[in-house]
C-alpha cells in the first residue's frame, strides 16, 4: 500500500540533504525513524504535515484499526 503525503517545501529540501543517492524515501523514512520512539518522533514532526482532509484520513485510521482488531 502507498500513500500520499504533503510537505512543506523546506522540508522537502532538508530531506534530500539527508536522504542517499539510491535510497528512497520510504526506506529514507525508515531509517530515520528506527531509532525513535512514537510519541517523540510525532512531536517533532508536529505542525510538519498538512492535512488535505482529515476528516477522510481519521476515518480511513478508524477502518484500518478496527481491520487490525479482527
Amino acid at each position: 500500500m502507498t500513500k500520499t503525503i504533503t510537505i512543506r517545501d523546506e522540508v522537502y529540501r532538508k530531506l534530500l540533504t539527508v536522504k542517499r543517492r539510491d535510497e528512497s524515501f520510504s526506506r529514507l523514512f525508515e531509517r530515520l525513524t528506527e531509532d525513535i520512539r512514537t510519541p517523540e518522533l510525532l512531536k517533532k514532526l508536529r505542525g510538519c504535515v498538512e492535512f488535505r482532509d482529515k476528516e477522510a484520513m481519521l476515518t480511513e485510521i478508524r477502518t484500518l484499526r478496527v481491520e487490525r482488531r479482527l
